[in-house]
């Protein structure tokens, strides 16, 4: 078995919506403009409200109102607005999932606050886009829920050796299964047809050492994930949280820098949580 054979089921049941696969295209296609893409997002009263709440929000801070998804491209680019569409897509494709292995509610508080610790560090190290680096944090371990859906009875043997195995979760994950919910998660993504960057900062967000198409953004969400861990957003019963020596050259981050952020991150947080999941509910 391989991570693609769980991911072929799972796409057809958890897919994206239209709009984003379109605008994932026209993102791509140098004959679109971001006025073509404006008024194509524009056909969906639903997601043009969701995406100027969040453009109007303090996340971005923009001193006058946007009331037009064409203005709300000028200030987050058509990159960041497809990337914010794939954010709030997945959480509402995945908010009802259901297992007795993991709650949800904590699954996704860890998985937006690593998000959102992530793209504050992607500003710390001059990131030119910051958006990947939030859907990349966000996503990291989708691939959790489709193994816990596709194969619950490896799931729970891996959940039951946590407690007593010095091993972080996706060795455990590697010994009972044969690869880990990083391989997985990037396996759905490359069937969505995401950007490289992303799809490699999901499969290596454990091992940044091995990624190739995007060092940065695996290392930045290898630490977003370690220190969202020490902050009591984790959804796992593993208590040795260990940060690859890696990811501190790659990035030229240390604890002070990160220790500078974690109020910011705090707030941003709170105010993610409450745009994206009021949406979910």
């Amino acid at each position: 078995m391989e991570p693609q054979d769980l991911v072929r089921g799972t796409v057809k049941l958890v897919s994206l919506p239209e709009v984003f696969i379109k605008v994932n295209s026209m993102v791509d296609d140098p004959t679109c403009s971001a006025s073509d893409i404006g008024k194509y997002i524009s056909k969906d009263p639903a997601l043009t409200a969701k995406l100027l709440k969040i453009a109007n929000s303090p996340l971005y801070g923009f001193p006058s109102r946007i009331d037009t998804v064409s203005r709300s491209i000028t200030v987050i680019g058509t990159r960041g607005l497809r990337d914010l569409i794939l954010a709030s897509s997945t959480i509402d494709a995945f908010a009802k999932f259901d297992s007795d292995l993991v709650d949800i509610n904590k699954f996704w508080s860890h998985s937006l606050y690593c998000g959102v610790l992530a793209r504050l560090l992607a500003t710390k190290c001059n990131a030119l886009h910051t958006e990947p680096f939030f859907v990349s944090g966000l996503l990291h371990d989708i691939g959790k829920l489709i193994i816990q859906s596709k194969l619950p009875e490896m799931a729970r043997k891996v959940h039951n050796r946590e407690d007593e195995s010095n091993l972080a979760r996706f060795e455990l994950e590697n010994e009972v299964i044969g690869f880990n919910h990083a391989s997985v998660g990037s396996a759905l993504l490359r069937a969505w047809k995401l950007p490289v960057n992303i799809q490699d900062a999901v499969e290596h967000h454990h091992t940044p050492s091995l990624a190739k198409e995007s060092p940065m953004g695996a290392a930045i969400i290898h630490i977003a994930d370690s220190i969202t861990n020490s902050k009591g957003y984790s959804i796992s019963t593993a208590r040795n949280i260990r940060i690859d020596q890696t990811a501190w050259t790659i990035t030229g981050l240390n604890h002070e820098i990160i220790e500078n952020l974690l109020d910011e991150a705090e707030i941003q947080f709170k105010i993610s949580l409450e745009l994206f999941f009021q949406q979910a509910a």
